[in-house]
């Protein structure tokens, strides 16, 4: 792996800000939600499931995981013989998926260990299902589908960003989402459960996100080729070896993923479109270099105002570029949590305020809205050239959301 060191801060993983939440009295216990709360009372129905957004565009979803073996990096913790190994998710619109289960949120495994970590183990037996049905067929227009990968956060999980994945696959997007070996909770096929390494046994850093993100636009292009790059060599869906457009990609990431996606845009010409989700910049060596592609930054905790790096990429973008911020939004608004948590808080009993304390004041169901509809712009604009007005300035239809110069 690549050695590029990561200037951590409090707050950057998802782990710390929900363990802070929970250590400072924000919630209550979740023991009181799950299980035995329900076991006690006879009768009682259980609670529902939690619930994701469903997306706005015409299409189906379909979804498919893919095992990917990157055979030029070897992989030093593993040992002698094994190489960067990475699950990846592959989502699309989809065709006749009647008969094709739906996904849930997280594989089993990777879901449990994640939950327990975080402190909501007792939620497991209600964690959300999402829209996309795993190895439906691939919905053929004729036209090739644009490509959008995406980087979680630090200690995060590659499905906390399925409302904006299920929005843009609904809307004929492929959005491959990564699962960053050492740095997140995985289910491989043959049965292992990885989970995230502490940084002292197994630091990935940014450049390390980077490269992955690079290795899997290689595997894009050869499903665009007609090849399969599963290490398994699994059967796909339908329709998928020759659907996707390796003319068309960009890439997203939120917090440690944002920064990964600015430095892998830096170093890679084939990312058309790049977008942060609150990204901290932060790496060292700094990011540097000019970039005259398209980047999109929304901002949360790491602004420009407050932080030297963000401000200095920022500086350096010779292309198109907009930065916006949604007032009221914390680190982790920019993400699913935003439309679990409310949940959550009706089951625990939350009050507002201790609700708040996690999620910020942005409103969570205009939160969702900013989500589905400020990326899909975006990618629409840079990837599709289909241009709207959204991101032209202020929307009355979103009054958090402010345009900074």
């Amino acid at each position: 792996m690549t050695t590029t060191p990561f200037i951590s801060r409090k707050g950057v993983t998802r782990r710390l800000v929900l363990g802070t939440a929970l250590a400072t009295g924000a919630a209550v216990p979740l023991a009181a939600v799950a299980g035995p709360a329900w076991a006690e009372a006879p009768g009682a129905p259980a609670p529902k499931r939690l619930a994701l957004p469903v997306p706005t565009g015409p299409h189906p979803v379909g979804t498919v995981p893919l095992r990917l073996v990157d055979r030029s990096r070897p992989d030093d913790i593993a040992g002698p013989g094994h190489f960067r190994e990475l699950m990846t998710t592959v989502w699309y619109p989809a065709r006749n998926v009647e008969r094709y289960p739906v996904a849930p949120w997280m594989p089993p495994g990777a879901l449990q260990a994640f939950l327990a970590d975080v402190g909501f183990g007792d939620l497991v037996p209600l964690a959300p299902l999402t829209v996309g049905h795993v190895g439906a067929p691939v919905l053929r227009t004729g036209r090739r589908l644009p490509v959008v990968v995406f980087s979680h956060g630090a200690h995060g999980h590659q499905g906390d960003h399925t409302i904006m994945v299920q929005e843009l696959a609904s809307h004929g997007y492929a959005v491959v989402t990564v699962a960053h070996q050492y740095d997140t909770y995985t289910d491989f096929p043959d049965g292992r459960v990885v989970v995230p390494l502490y940084d002292r046994e197994a630091p990935v850093f940014p450049g390390d996100f980077a490269a992955d993100l690079r290795f899997v636009l290689d595997c894009v292009e050869q499903l665009a080729a007609g090849r399969n790059p599963d290490a398994d060599r699994r059967e796909l869906p339908a329709g998928l070896l020759g659907s996707l457009d390796p003319r068309r990609m960009g890439a997203f990431g939120w917090s440690k993923g944002g920064t990964a996606t600015a430095c892998a845009m830096l170093a890679d010409e084939r990312i058309r479109a790049g977008l942060s989700l609150d990204g901290p910049m932060q790496m060292n060596p700094p990011l540097a270099g000019d970039l005259d592609r398209p980047f999109m930054m929304m901002s949360a905790k790491f602004t420009r105002a407050t932080d030297p790096e963000a401000a200095a990429f920022w500086s350096h973008l010779r292309g198109w570029r907009l930065n916006v911020e949604a007032q009221g939004a914390v680190h982790i608004s920019y993400g699913d949590v935003e439309a679990l948590f409310p949940q959550v808080a009706k089951l625990s009993g939350w009050s507002e305020q201790q609700l708040q304390s996690v999620i910020g004041t942005l409103d969570p169901d205009q939160a969702v809205r900013i989500q589905q509809a400020y990326p899909l712009a975006f990618f629409d604009e840079h990837l599709r050239r289909r241009r709207g007005h959204l991101l032209d300035g202020p929307s009355p239809a979103f009054p958090a959301v402010t345009f900074l110069p």
